[in-house]
């Protein structure tokens, strides 16, 4: 068992120091979280979505912008689209599984906000369809992946792709950069200086 713990911590290292090596996806990281901040201060709404375990990352990473992360400061406005499970049943029953997202989308997004989805293939279906109606309806869109970003890298205004295939190191990743933008934003808002 110790090996495999052993392992499986290298193995997230080693994902992590590619992240950090790769300067086109720490701009990614910049570029989102400069949109986060701008969809903030102008009233904006943030909406996120994703599947399983993505799912949950959606609605951590919720938590912290409704709440607070580290700072104490105003509430933003963090909306989960896999969290209301009436809505989601009642959708995937009537339209199909491929349409919970998008159809939530067509009823609340609105110019000036954004779309985040959490998919770690790129290719949720759910979440493509999602992302096209946020386009249609004038919203931003963003996407934290791996591997090759799948369709979605393409499809959205930013791509946060992890340089991995698999799902366990993919998400682990995601929470990290999740918890680092949530800092930067909090700390912008709050007029916290970095040494």
């Amino acid at each position: 068992m110790k090996s495999v713990i052993e392992t499986r911590i290298k193995e997230s290292i080693a994902v992590k120091t590619k992240i950090l090596h790769d300067d086109n996806l720490l701009s990614e990281i910049e570029n989102l979280t400069k949109e986060v901040i701008n969809t903030i201060t102008s009233g904006g709404r943030i909406f996120l979505c994703g599947n399983g375990g993505s799912a949950s990352d959606a609605l951590h990473i919720a938590g912290e912008l409704v709440g607070r992360f580290q700072r104490e400061r105003s509430a933003w406005s963090a909306i989960v689209l896999n969290c209301d499970v009436a809505t989601m049943t009642s959708i995937a029953n009537d339209y199909g599984y491929e349409e919970v997202f998008s159809r939530q989308i067509t009823a609340h997004i609105r110019e000036g906000d954004l779309l985040l989805g959490f998919s770690t293939s790129g290719n949720s279906e759910n979440i493509c369809r999602a992302v096209q109606k946020a386009k249609e309806l004038g919203g931003k869109t963003a996407v934290f992946t791996g591997g090759s970003g799948g369709k979605l890298r393409d499809m959205v205004d930013i791509a946060i792709i992890i340089p991995d295939t698999i799902t366990a190191r993919v998400q682990e990743s995601h929470i990290m950069l999740g918890h680092i933008l949530c800092e930067l934003a909090e700390d912008e808002l709050t007029g916290y200086a970095h040494e």
